[in-house]
């Protein structure tokens, strides 16, 4: 596709450069666009069986073994889990399913995360605040942050946002160790 996509921009540039009009040129292409991914459409089909799924990620990844394990994944975890790929230390070719969450947005500070390796937080049994609401002002929720303290659980901050004097609190409480917090 992007080799497909750079020979479109440059025979673009060249007929622009040879006085055709830019305008025309860019509807051309949305037609031919479209025109293309209704032709992808009509052709494709869904894929169901594990055998076809090992099928279509062995001629992916050009490695059989690699699409049986992609496979093996898509059916322990479904069609709205999370599959991701990593390369390992060693020489084995491994499928490790974990258990748990993952959201599109990352954690507000770099500091709040765990693994500097991975860029990864992760958190047992953590408790979960989850509001619609941002959180700016610290005094709003101490209370709960010094009950969560005391039980030594952490803590899920899913908000709106954490900005203002929560967040650097937040973040230096979690630095001095005073309890885990990770909000996203």
């Amino acid at each position: 596709a992007t080799v497909l996509t750079q020979a479109i921009v440059n025979e673009g540039m060249k007929n622009v450069t040879a006085g055709a009009n830019p305008v025309g040129i860019r509807r051309g292409i949305e037609l031919a666009t479209k025109a293309a991914v209704d032709a992808l459409h009509e052709m494709s089909h869904t894929v169901e069986s594990k055998s076809d799924i090992a099928q279509v990620a062995s001629i992916s990844s050009a490695n059989e073994e690699v699409g049986k394990l992609i496979a093996d994944a898509m059916e322990k975890v479904g069609n709205d889990g999370v599959i991701t790929i990593e390369e390992s230390k060693g020489i084995d070719t491994s499928l490790d399913v974990v258990e748990g969450m993952q959201f599109d947005r990352g954690y507000l500070s770099q500091y709040m995360v765990a693994d500097n390796d991975k860029m990864e937080a992760d958190l047992d049994n953590p408790y979960i605040l989850l509001t619609d609401k941002k959180i700016s002002n610290i005094q709003e929720v101490l209370p709960l942050l010094q009950s969560i303290a005391q039980q030594g659980r952490p803590l899920l901050i899913i908000a709106d946002d954490v900005d203002g004097e929560a967040l650097p609190t937040l973040v230096l409480n979690k630095i001095r160790g005073t309890f885990n917090v990770v909000a996203v």
